[in-house]
């Protein structure tokens, strides 16, 4: 059976219209660090050329060598900026810093990665594929939501989360604000892209 990790992992579901605290485990992404407009940067680009490839290239190797079969996981990116209002205001997003994440079951080892990334640097066609690593985030105590709509319109969900949910909450900011594309952007119309916003808090 093919393992689908988003039913298995109960902090890849969320509520449109509803801020829900929950508590995320640790989990183990691939990731590549970058900066500037993702619409427009060559380098979020190139990180999505490498991403994939060694993402799909684990998934095989799995289901070949391990017989463990598991569907690739959805783009995830993680983004943070010197000043919020660059997220819930302005949207500047030539201010913006990401590291862009994609999700791999916690039996695949940081040497399965290493040959992977070795078999799609020989190919020649993702100059940032030795940028490429795994590791483990745990962010711990998070608010999400779904949002359905275009990128765009996430700034007043963004706003009422950060200028009252977490005021109400007694909860505050920590770590970076973390988005989950449960479609792919380039066969999905604006108004029905779904997309996790999550976002780390502490308690105040």
């Amino acid at each position: 059976m093919k393992l689908d990790l988003k039913k298995r992992i109960p902090a890849y579901s969320a509520r449109r219209g509803a801020f829900e605290v929950i508590t995320v485990p640790p989990l183990q992404y691939l990731m590549i660090d970058g900066h500037g407009d993702p619409n427009t940067s060559a380098d979020y680009a190139a990180a999505l050329a490498a991403l994939f490839p060694v993402a799909y290239r684990l998934k095989f190797f799995s289901k070949r060598e391990l017989d463990r079969d598991y569907a690739v996981m959805p783009l995830e990116a993680l983004w943070w900026a010197d000043d919020m209002a660059a997220f819930t205001t302005a949207r500047d997003k030539s201010a913006w810093s990401w590291t862009v994440l994609n999700l791999v079951p916690d039996w695949i080892a940081a040497d399965q990665v290493a040959e992977a990334v070795d078999q799609v640097a020989r190919k020649g066609d993702a100059p940032r594929i030795r940028e490429l690593r795994i590791e483990t985030l745990d962010e711990g105590l998070v608010v999400q939501t779904l949002h359905v709509g275009s990128y765009d319109d996430e700034a007043p969900v963004l706003a009422r989360l950060h200028d009252e949910f977490l005021p109400a909450e007694g909860l505050t900011l920590r770590g970076c604000h973390h988005e989950i594309y449960l479609n792919d952007a380039r066969r999905t119309a604006p108004e029905k892209l779904r997309t996790i916003l999550r976002q780390p808090v502490a308690r105040a």
